[in-house]
């Protein structure tokens, strides 16, 4: 009997140390919530601004280099003040563009990209529409829900659930707070449109952060001005697609309408609908006030 209930105390022991421990993951290495959420609110312009879009406020996503979240905050005065459907879009963008950066002495002898490669989500758009090399990327690892809403289902089969050991789902004013349920989870996703950038300090990969609450040209813009308030925009000789050595992993709108006259260039200005045909193959369409090409080009060059 006496074995029996050890045996019960070390697999409960087991189940709670399982469900309490945070995911392991150096977030030491980047900024915390507060740094995050005042970059974040520094980064936003008004509509009439270099960003363009609507002048929505945002949630920002930070995760760690094994992608595990960090931070997660929103500029606004509360969590309703920007659409809530975008608090997982960001982390999902942040971890995509985690999950397919590279940093330097990542990479192989003889690679195409010796000195690592930095992908933006906005410049994955191209490649996973139907007929891309990339199709279906986008289902691909799937978000966990559980992890990116607190929610806790039962451990099926066993009689003993989260709840045992947790007071029950987190409540939604935890959302964008210190103490956000998708803090110390990896709640996985892979999101293909502008907002999510890879981190990087002096070269090394450390992570990555996603933006999102407006439209996504408008999200790229704001996510690049926020990785570079926080300073981890040190590529430092990492390349990306974008043919701009000083923007690397920049949004591309180099999407056309196709020689049959389908497709378009995107949402506005002047859109037709559609895809259409990137010219280098790693197009973004444009969106509603999109921003102008001048603003894209100067945005802060990477280090």
């Amino acid at each position: 009997m006496n074995v029996k209930r050890r045996t019960l105390f070390c697999s409960i022991s087991a189940l709670v140390t399982m469900v309490t421990l945070p995911a392991f993951a150096d977030c030491a290495a980047l900024p915390d919530f507060s740094q995050l959420r005042a970059a974040l609110v520094g980064a936003i312009t008004p509509a009439s601004g270099a960003n363009g879009g609507l002048g929505f406020h945002m949630w920002g996503t930070l995760v760690a280099n094994d992608g595990t979240v960090c931070a997660v905050a929103f500029s606004g005065s509360q969590g309703t003040s920007q659409w809530l459907g975008s608090r997982v879009i960001s982390a999902q963008k942040a971890n995509t563009a985690n999950d397919f950066s590279l940093g330097k002495n990542a990479t192989p002898a003889g690679s195409l990209f010796p000195t690592g490669l930095a992908l933006s989500t906005a410049n994955l758009f191209t490649a996973v529409q139907p007929g891309g090399s990339l199709y279906g990327l986008q289902h691909s690892n799937p978000v966990d829900t559980a992890a990116a809403y607190g929610n806790h289902p039962p451990f099926s089969g066993t009689g003993i659930s989260t709840a045992n050991f947790n007071p029950g789902p987190a409540s939604g004013s935890s959302f964008g707070t210190p103490n956000d349920p998708m803090v110390g989870q990896r709640i996985g996703g892979v999101n293909v449109f502008g907002g999510g950038l890879a981190l990087y300090r002096n070269g090394a990969k450390v992570g990555g952060v996603g933006v999102s609450g407006d439209t996504s040209c408008t999200d790229h813009m704001v996510a690049w001005r926020l990785r570079n308030a926080l300073g981890l925009d040190q590529l430092q000789g990492v390349k990306g697609v974008s043919g701009d050595a000083s923007h690397p992993d920049n949004i591309v709108f180099d999407i056309t309408a196709n020689t049959d006259g389908t497709g378009g260039t995107g949402q506005a200005p002047n859109g037709q609908g559609g895809v259409g045909h990137s010219a280098g193959g790693f197009g973004h369409p444009k969106c509603l006030n999109n921003p102008a090409d001048a603003a894209v080009a100067g945005l802060p060059p990477v280090k």
